[in-house]
């Protein structure tokens, strides 16, 4: 069974060491994760170039008679292990004690540059620390690219056909990967934390920085179908519209933090798709300048032998410098003018479309220009930080028809919007590189100075959503329609 967390308890902890590491008492901090107590305290050590002996029987214990064994690699949620000055032990469990928190010294850190661990008066373990962290052995799997890759890598997807345009665009903004998870998260309270500027339903969460007008964006994403198609184009495109949700929020991607889930490391198979994956992630984070500063692996992940798709998950955190530059999705206020940022092409493999109208995925996912990516997502934080963007938003699942209704749904607003000839290509590819962007009229001369980017229609007062083709053909979509399937999906689904 997986760990339980706490959230509550977790708050507090955060920040009850937020306060500790204001005291001078404090030497060291490391946070529990993998391995537990085996890993945080060896590695403390390593660094410090020490040893460390641990008296288990002070652990606190969630039950009894629990094992040095079980009580070193328990992974329990909510624990941090510190290092403190010896004599001002008790400033600090006061501290924490006044958190609500349970705390306790359980060791002390020796000379010896050995991991000691005591129990039940003897000595269970004595080991180098060296041999557990610096000399610990590296395995290098077999690797071997599976059939199915090249196979998909050689067929080219033609754009699929569509006979009811209308219809298609409502059964795809109802799909569960697509569909708006508002029914999941509004069951959650955000009314106690006064820093959330912006929660859940836009591009990226917003958090205020404490005594300063600056801010974190946070966001995390994915996209599996892309990495099982092919592990490295997948692997940087999911750091990439992390990237793009962080910029559409009005702010600086900084940093990524991973979680990297795949299946057995043992099959050639998916070690190569870890390798690829991983090998994908580093290229996007080099060029758009986000170092991962930290992460987690979970591996093994079958069922009956058969692997899920590569999901190493990417965890973006951006800073925004003013809060005045916060933007978000939702189109602000009829006749701003709506541009989309980026090239569409005929990209269907691994599409949502794709999936919805086959049952299942093949071909190659969406191309992807690094150097472009970087050159327009400048261009959008440019234009931001000039103030002449009303509106920002990312396309990835579901392409244009999707990114319009979540700029629509909750606006009150319609649209206008003009496309070319391939209505399905331009609503429903999944091509790379995009934003939807809506400007005020006076702001277009500058924000053309700023943005390459195509014209494609206006907000309307009117609440529909209507899409002409420059062969006259014309959708109409009303908002409430769109509202309904958006919104209305996912609860009748897990009903």
């Amino acid at each position: 069974a997986l760990q339980i967390g706490y959230p509550e308890i977790g708050k507090r902890l955060m920040e009850a060491c937020l306060e500790v590491v204001k005291s001078s008492a404090l030497v060291g901090i490391q946070d529990m994760g993998a391995a537990g107590l085996t890993s945080s305290s060896a590695e403390m050590a390593s660094k410090a170039g020490t040893g460390i002996e641990l008296n288990l029987d002070l652990v606190p214990q969630s039950e009894e008679g629990m094992t040095a064994y079980e009580m070193m690699l328990s992974e329990s949620q909510e624990r941090m292990l510190l290092v403190v000055e010896q004599g001002r032990e008790e400033e600090i469990l006061t501290l924490l004690k006044s958190y609500d928190l349970e705390a306790a010294v359980i060791g002390r850190v020796t000379e010896d540059q050995n991991l000691r661990l005591l129990h039940g008066g003897v000595v269970r373990a004595e080991v180098p620390v060296s041999a557990l962290v610096d000399e610990a052995p590296v395995y290098h799997q077999p690797s071997e690219e599976p059939l199915y890759y090249q196979e998909n890598q050689e067929k080219e997807i033609p754009t699929p056909q569509v006979d009811d345009l209308v219809t298609t665009f409502l059964r795809l903004i109802q799909q569960p990967t697509v569909a708006s998870k508002a029914w999941i998260y509004e069951q959650f309270s955000t009314e106690k934390d006064q820093d959330t500027i912006l929660g859940p339903g836009s591009n990226a969460a917003i958090v205020a920085i404490p005594q300063s007008n600056k801010a974190l964006a946070l966001t995390t994403d994915c996209n599996s179908r892309y990495l099982y198609l092919d592990p490295y184009v997948g692997g940087a495109i999911a750091v990439a519209e992390a990237a793009r949700n962080i910029i559409c929020s009005g702010g600086r991607p900084v940093a990524v933090t991973d979680g990297l889930n795949f299946g057995s490391p043992y099959k050639p198979e998916v070690f190569w798709q870890i390798e690829q994956s991983v090998e994908g992630i580093s290229a996007a984070c080099r060029a758009l300048d986000t170092p991962v500063i930290g992460g987690n692996v979970s591996l093994s992940n079958e069922t009956n032998g058969e692997a899920i798709y590569p999901t190493p998950i990417i965890g973006m955190v951006g800073v925004v410098e003013d809060r005045s530059l916060i933007t978000n999705k939702n189109f602000k206020q009829a006749d701003d003018l709506i541009y989309l940022c980026g090239t569409t092409y005929p990209e269907f493999g691994g599409s949502e479309l794709q999936k919805m109208l086959e049952g299942e995925i093949s071909g190659r996912p969406p191309h992807l220009d690094l150097e472009l990516e970087k050159k327009l997502q400048r261009q959008v934080a440019e234009a931001i930080r000039a103030g002449v963007i009303q509106s920002a938003h990312d396309l990835s699942e579901g392409g244009l028809a999707v990114a319009l209704t979540e700029c629509l749904v909750d606006s009150g607003f319609g649209a206008q919007i003009d496309l070319g000839s391939d209505l399905v290509s331009e609503l429903f590819s999944e091509s790379q590189s995009r934003f939807l962007l809506s400007v005020r009229p006076e702001d277009q001369e500058t924000f053309e100075k700023i943005v390459e980017a195509t014209l494609l229609g206006r907000v309307s007062a009117e609440p529909v959503l209507r899409i002409t083709n420059s062969e006259g053909v014309t959708l109409s979509l009303e908002l409430e329609q769109l509202i309904q399937a958006w919104k209305g999906a996912l609860p009748c689904l897990l009903s």
